[in-house]
């Protein structure tokens, strides 16, 4: 007993100092102090509190930016405290669910900002979902309102009765149905008292068939999970950051949360394309961004006179995450741009698990990193019972934000405190943690078993290759056989059987696929995965 609490007294100290070293803590004079910790015990550690205390701490700075508009930490917490207040007003109260339906803006955030703030729990919808599953997801979370971009309206058309629906921006679709906005949404008089409710986010998982689960992410009761994450991805109060992932997923979510703890500015843009991802760190002079591997690698093929034209000379970290980054694309991008990437492993059940630093990737390229201040990792084999390094096996992770389980569904598997990722890896002599795929991508080909993920690497080593995927299919003989589908730079004159040898140099025999299709593009969803059944041959 004395052991864990001097830990935790321990952990503690190594907190503070990586907040202090952030600027999340910082030294201020007392009534300003006392101000932000009001806040602080009102909303606690949630967005809607962040956000109430930076608007107590930098009033004057930037908040959040998109293509049309900007907000001062002043101005977003005006306009949450009178959507609070419009919302209260239409009978919404902290028991009550809001689902947010949009791509990333300057509205997106205050909605979800007044959501916390009302002490709601917050559905965020993604723009991947059909009206059919958007509808079936809003009756399973009985979401009472859902705030919406114009453009993706059409989406409600099947919405439940009674579920009251708030444009984010006005327009003639908005006006033609007689939808509300949110500025019309927005009320004056007085605020109410805060309930001291801390509402729950739900993030819906990435599947691909069937309406995706939703997953209840608890309200951190402490900055320790900011300290977590800051510990490896050194960012600061002073960074100005461009989130490219969508907000509606856990990562681009995520780092909103670490942006609004530090009091740091925020650009968004509606669309991550490669161009426009540059074209806003360019304006905004960002020094940090936040993407999925997808985009990196986009940005890294554009033509180089074309990146030329923008200056991203003060960008000094690039944070990746959403899916998994090939050593690459790790290596070449650390190339062209210096070594300013981080790699981000987590998922929407264990939020982080991993961290790789720039130094990491360097030095070993594929890795997920080491676990950050606070977190246990654990490599296991299929008994439980934990392997040596170098040895494959399942990995658990345990840290005080796991999720809380899935809104109508079984939950994830646990072990001694620690949750299952549904993902194998091993650790390498240095303790980095290298991931080699998903429990269920495993392929038996005979008597052999394949981790895709590593065989993809060798494909993407080509240098006529931007992208690969490599998965199992059905095979009346060996039961399961490999294929492979890439899509070359433009004007390769890569042929299947250079793809084939190139492996076959490489690799046992068996991991060579059996077949290659070349595409011009692979079916990805918003955050940048590959959605197998959209592949030719697979299954819907």
């Amino acid at each position: 007993m004395v052991a864990s609490k001097i830990d935790r007294r321990a952990l503690l100290a190594r907190e503070l100092g990586v907040l202090f070293r952030a600027g999340v803590l910082a030294p201020t004079a007392p009534p300003v102090a006392i101000r932000q910790l009001l806040q602080l015990k009102r909303y606690g550690p949630t967005l809607g509190g962040a956000y109430s205390v930076a608007a107590h701490r930098a009033p004057w700075r930037c908040a959040v930016a998109d293509e049309t508009c900007s907000r001062t930490f002043a101005e977003l917490d005006e306009r949450v405290r009178a959507v609070v207040r419009g919302l209260v007003a239409r009978g919404i109260g902290p028991h009550d669910t809001v689902a947010v339906l949009g791509r990333n803006s300057v509205p997106f955030v205050e909605a979800l900002v007044a959501a916390s703030r009302l002490g709601s729990d917050a559905v965020l919808l993604s723009t991947f979902l059909s009206p059919g599953q958007t509808r079936d997801v809003l009756l399973r979370e009985r979401c009472r309102v859902v705030f919406a971009d114009p453009e993706l309206l059409p989406l409600l058309e099947h919405r439940p009765e009674g579920v009251l629906v708030v444009a984010l921006r006005s327009g003639t679709a908005v006006t033609a149905a007689g939808y509300l906005t949110l500025d019309a949404l927005m009320a004056d008089g007085d605020d109410p008292r805060p309930s001291g409710r801390r509402g729950r986010l739900v993030v819906l998982t990435s599947g691909t068939t069937g309406t995706p689960k939703g997953a209840r992410r608890p309200a951190p009761s402490s900055l320790g999970p900011a300290a977590a994450v800051l510990s490896r991805l050194r960012l600061t109060s002073r960074d100005t950051i461009m989130i490219s992932s969508p907000l509606f997923h856990t990562w681009g979510l995520g780092m909103l949360q670490i942006a609004s703890a530090l009091t740091a500015t925020v650009v968004v843009r509606e669309r991550a394309d490669p161009e426009v991802v540059l074209d806003a760190i360019s304006r905004t002079r960002a020094t940090a961004l936040i993407a999925v591997p997808v985009i990196l690698e986009r940005v890294l093929h554009l033509p180089g006179d074309v990146r030329a034209g923008y200056d991203v000379s003060r960008l000094r970290a690039v944070a990746s995450s959403g899916s998994a980054l090939g050593a690459a694309l790790a290596r070449e991008f650390q190339d062209e741009f210096g070594d300013v990437l981080y790699n981000v492993y987590g998922s929407t059940e264990i939020s982080w698990a991993t961290i790789a630093t720039p130094a990491d990737l360097r030095v070993a390229p594929g890795t997920a990193g080491r676990p950050p201040l606070g977190t246990r990792l654990e490599i296991v084999d299929d008994a439980g019972r934990p392997v040596g390094r170098g040895t494959v096996g399942r990995i658990f992770v345990g840290h005080e934000l796991l999720f809380e389980g899935y809104t109508a569904a079984p939950g994830t598997e646990r072990l001694h405190g620690l949750m299952a990722t549904g993902d194998r890896g091993y650790l390498d002599p240095d303790g980095r943690l290298m991931v080699v795929g998903r429990e269920d991508d495993l392929v038996i080909s005979g008597a052999e078993k394949i981790y895709p993920r590593e065989v993809e690497e060798v494909i993407l080593a080509l240098p006529e290759v931007r992208e690969v995927v490599v998965t199992g299919r059905p095979d009346p003989e060996m039961g399961q056989r490999l294929v492979a589908f890439v899509v070359r730079h433009e004007g390769a004159g890569l042929t299947v059987e250079d793809v084939q040898n190139h492996v076959r140099g490489r690799l046992a025999r068996f991991a060579v696929p059996r077949a290659v299709t070349f595409l011009d593009e692979l079916p990805r969803t918003p955050t940048g995965k590959v959605v197998p059944r959209l592949l030719p041959g697979g299954q819907g």
